[in-house]
Order: structure tokens, then C-alpha cells, then sequence
């Protein structure tokens, strides 16, 4: 069962145009052809990177937030109580209201001490500023590595300067050393995205993430079993461009650097959206879709990598209109408030406002708390805090 799954699997009309078998990809002492079973060596390679990772973000980038005045805020915690905790691991971490009502019943305690609790536990979960400096920084250092590899392995290859070229001798293009590597070390890193994923800091755009990764390695898995890797490297160098721009305006920010933030934030915006909503469509989609033809009929690789950039230009639109949203806000406001990406963290003026609602329902406000001691001042007397209240309800003069 196992032997037909695979024979059925790596037809030839899968994954080569018609006409062309998998004897006409015989590799030969000086042509090599890209091999499936070479993918399974970005598996070990992703766990390299995992572990420079760690040891880059320890060794190197903590110090350095630390000696770049990145701080983290003190947050207060909450106090130990099981049967929240057990609901907040099991249940839900942001309860409705009648939820915080049962809860209350059952631990004895106020309605608003239990929605302090699951604030603060909440606040405990997200991560610290520290840890997002790190992370921007190693995807920075990774990002500038990979783009400068690309430029290098590309400046002389015939396709980035005319992209007909992706197509011609296709699907008989013997893989050069320089694009195996630069192929392995992306496929690599995107391993090590998902392997890390759970750990890393998640956004609002987490599930869109999630897509991303998918398919981007299914891009980058079957452009390489299909030969397709003069386009796949377009497609890696087009991402990368704008990525290089990304973290170290993420940096900057954790800083507080606001203006070098800004500046960097609007140069990245640019490149972001001419490098994905201009470039990657010419160069990319309408070179696949297009000019391919002009070599092959369509087949089922022709499909299958064509929904899979499609699906690659949706996300560009999704995050393109965030970052016009908060280009829009930028022009408005004159700066950058957040990453609308970024979940916002709750602080105490939410258990202050929370406080004077609760005094509000018992009818004593804290307006009117002042309110009396301005009158009882104003009239010539003292404060009630400089007398003496005795029991028989008299009023003594200190």
C-alpha cells in the first residue's frame, strides 16, 4: 500500500509538464537535477538555527537590550488561587460577565477582585519587552543574511534581469550549488519558524502567520521538487527585501526611538507595498501564469504553484491594508502609537476606573467625596480628617 501511495504520488504528470518523464531527469557526473529526499536535510538544519537562535538571543541580544535601555514594565501578579487558575488553563482567559459572577460565588471574593485577577494573570502571559527585542533581532540579523545571500547567489543569473529566462530549457535545469544552499538555508529558517512558534511572541495576526508558514513552505518544498526554483528564488529575495526593513523598525521602537521608529517605519511601509502589491505580481504571478505558456501546457504543477502564490498575494493584501491603516494614523497623529498587530497589554488605570464605577453602584462617588470637603473648607471649617469622632456621635476638636 505504502509502494502505490508513493508511485502514485510522484507521477510524472504531477509535477512535470507534458511530454516529460522522470527518465528525461536523469542526473548525470555534471548535471544535477534538485532530489526530493534533499528537503529532509532542512529538518536538521532548522534545528541548528533553533539552537544558534537561543544561544544569540541569550548570549547576545539580551545584554544588548539591556544596555540599550529596553526595560521591562513591572507587572503586578496574581495572587495564587486554584480554581481561577484552573478555569483560566482550561476554560477561558477573558470570562463574560456572568462567568465572573460564578466565579466570585465560589472563590468568595468580589466580582471586581475576580476580574482584577484575570487581568493581571493575562498580563503575566503576554511577552516581555525584552523578549520581543530579542526576537526582532534575530530575525533581523537572519533577514539581512538571507537577502544579501540572494543578491549574491542572483546578480549574475539571467532570470533576475529578464524573467523569460525563469522558463527557458524548463523543466531541464540543472541546480547549481549556490541555489541548493540559499534554497536549504530559507526552507530552514521557515522550519525553524514553526518549530518556535509556540514559544514566540503571537500577535493579532496569528492564525494569518500560521498560513504563511504553510505556504510558504509547501512553496518553497514543491518548487523545488518541480524544478520550479528560478521563480522560487525571485519569490525569496522579493519577501526578504521589505523584512530587512521590518525588524529593525520593530528594534527602534522597543527603544523608544520614535523618530528613527518613524522614519524607519515609512521606508519599510514603501518598500513593503511596491515590493508586494507591484513587483510580486509582475514578476511573480503574471511570469508564472503568464509566460510560462510560452514554454509548456498547463498541468497540474502549473495549478498547484499558481494558487499557492495567490494565496502568498492575499496575505500581502491583508497586511498591506494594515500598514496603509497605520500609515493613515501616522500622517493624522504625527507618530506611531503600536504595532496593530501587537496585543495591547491592560494596566492598572483599568482597575482605578474599575474601583470608581464599583463606588458609583453604591452610590458614594469619588466626586463627591471631594465635593464635601470643599464645602465644609469653604465654610470655614476644618477637614472631618482633623477631628476626633467619638461613640456617642458628638465631634471633639483636636
Amino acid at each position: 500500500m505504502a509502494r502505490s501511495l508513493y508511485e502514485w504520488l510522484w507521477q510524472h504528470e504531477f509535477w512535470l509538464p507534458p511530454g516529460i518523464t522522470w527518465e528525461d531527469m536523469q542526473e548525470s557526473e555534471d548535471i544535477h537535477y534538485p532530489q526530493p529526499r534533499d528537503l529532509l536535510l532542512s529538518f536538521p538544519f532548522a534545528l541548528i538555527l533553533v539552537v544558534i537562535r537561543c544561544a544569540f538571543e541569550r548570549a547576545i541580544a539580551l545584554p544588548l537590550s539591556a544596555k540599550l535601555g529596553v526595560r521591562d514594565k513591572q507587572r503586578p501578579k496574581a495572587q495564587p488561587n486554584p480554581m481561577l487558575e484552573t478555569f483560566y488553563s482550561t476554560r477561558c482567559k477573558t470570562p463574560e460577565e456572568g462567568e465572573l459572577i460564578s466565579l466570585a460565588k465560589q472563590c468568595d471574593l468580589p466580582v471586581r477582585k475576580v476580574e482584577r485577577w484575570f487581568r493581571r494573570r493575562r498580563n503575566a502571559d503576554r511577552p516581555s519587552l525584552s523578549k520581543k527585542f530579542c526576537e526582532a533581532c534575530w530575525r533581523f540579523i537572519f533577514y539581512i543574511t538571507s537577502f544579501v545571500t540572494g543578491l549574491a547567489v542572483l546578480y549574475d543569473k539571467p532570470w533576475l534581469w529578464d524573467h523569460r529566462e525563469c522558463w527557458t530549457g524548463y523543466p531541464q535545469q540543472p541546480l547549481q550549488p549556490s541555489l541548493f544552499w540559499y534554497y536549504l538555508l530559507e526552507l530552514s529558517f521557515y522550519w525553524s519558524l514553526v518549530f518556535t512558534l509556540p514559544f514566540d511572541v503571537k500577535r493579532k495576526d496569528f492564525k494569518e502567520q500560521i498560513v504563511h508558514h504553510a505556504a510558504t513552505i509547501f512553496l518553497i518544498s514543491f518548487s523545488y521538487c518541480a524544478n520550479y526554483i528560478r521563480i522560487g528564488t525571485l519569490v525569496l529575495v522579493i519577501h526578504d527585501a521589505s523584512d530587512c526593513f521590518l525588524e529593525p523598525t520593530k528594534i527602534f521602537n522597543y527603544m523608544k526611538w520614535k523618530k528613527t521608529c518613524d522614519s524607519l517605519f515609512m521606508i519599510f511601509s514603501a518598500v513593503f507595498l511596491i515590493s508586494r502589491l507591484v513587483i510580486f505580481p509582475y514578476t511573480v504571478l503574471y511570469n508564472t501564469y503568464y509566460y510560462s505558456m510560452e514554454i509548456f501546457q498547463p498541468f497540474f504543477g502549473y495549478y498547484f504553484v499558481n494558487v499557492l502564490l495567490i494565496i502568498l498575494q492575499l496575505l500581502h493584501v491583508f497586511w498591506s491594508c494594515l500598514i496603509i491603516h497605520m500609515v493613515c494614523k501616522f500622517f493624522v497623529q504625527g507618530t506611531m502609537e503600536k504595532d496593530m498587530r501587537s496585543d495591547t497589554e491592560e494596566s492598572d488605570k483599568d482597575e482605578e476606573s474599575e474601583d470608581i464605577r464599583g463606588k458609583e453602584k453604591n452610590g458614594v462617588t469619588y466626586f463627591s467625596n471631594i465635593t464635601s470637603n470643599n464645602y465644609i473648607q469653604r465654610n470655614g471649617s476644618e477637614p472631618l480628617n482633623n477631628r476626633t469622632h467619638l461613640t456617642n456621635g458628638h465631634v471633639k476638636e483636636r
